[in-house]
């Protein structure tokens, strides 16, 4: 019976525009993070080049069968329907239920406030993406999932800017809001200004 280690972290929790990204990451345990990812850390520590390497690197493995990961976005609109807390939590559950489907063999290391289902032994450690090499990992496909999203989503609404500051509330991105009013892709309960 093969252990699993996943890691869970979650990026876009604070911009007024675009989804919330929860990243999932699992690796057999005893897996060797740090050899297999050079330099990996939290991602809002890495410059984006290195954001990119690293999710490269995790694409390859896991083409490999040698690690696995997922991102599961959960959209503004669901956010402004069940709240940023609710969201993260269905979009956590459900990516380590896709990657862990049998709990007695996962362990799940989680960041900030997160938790796993209850039937999962699980740890939640403040500011484990800089301290836990997996929830790190976690950290990075869903950052650069979610910015990658928001390039694509520029595409469709170039006016506001997101391949810039990936709808966050930068003074331009709320100049350009005050002046053309929110797309469908904005949270509406985050827009109040």
């Amino acid at each position: 019976m093969k252990k699993i280690l996943v890691g869970v972290d979650e990026a876009g929790r604070g911009p007024l525009a675009g989804p919330v990204s929860v990243g999932i990451a699992a690796v057999p345990a005893g897996f060797n993070i740090k050899k297999a990812f050079p330099g990996i850390n939290d991602s809002k520590q890495l410059t984006e080049k290195k954001r990119e390497e690293l999710y490269e690197i995790a694409v390859t493995l896991k083409k490999a069968g040698t690690i696995d990961f997922c991102v599961r976005f959960i959209s503004a609109g669901m956010i402004d329907e069940i709240g940023i807390s609710r969201a993260v939590k269905k979009g956590v559950w459900s990516g380590v239920r896709k990657l862990g489907p049998d709990s007695k063999k996962v362990t799940v290391l989680l960041d900030g406030l997160l938790h796993a289902p209850p039937e999962y032994s699980q740890e939640t450690i403040i500011r484990g993406d800089a301290t836990e090499p997996i929830i790190s990992l976690a950290s990075i496909v869903a950052k650069v999932s979610r910015d990658r999203l928001m390039c694509r989503l520029a595409k469709k609404y170039p006016e506001y800017g997101f391949e810039v500051h990936k709808g966050y509330g930068t003074k331009k991105h709320r100049d350009v809001l005050s002046r053309i009013g929110i797309s469908e892709v904005h949270r509406r309960t985050y827009c109040h200004f």
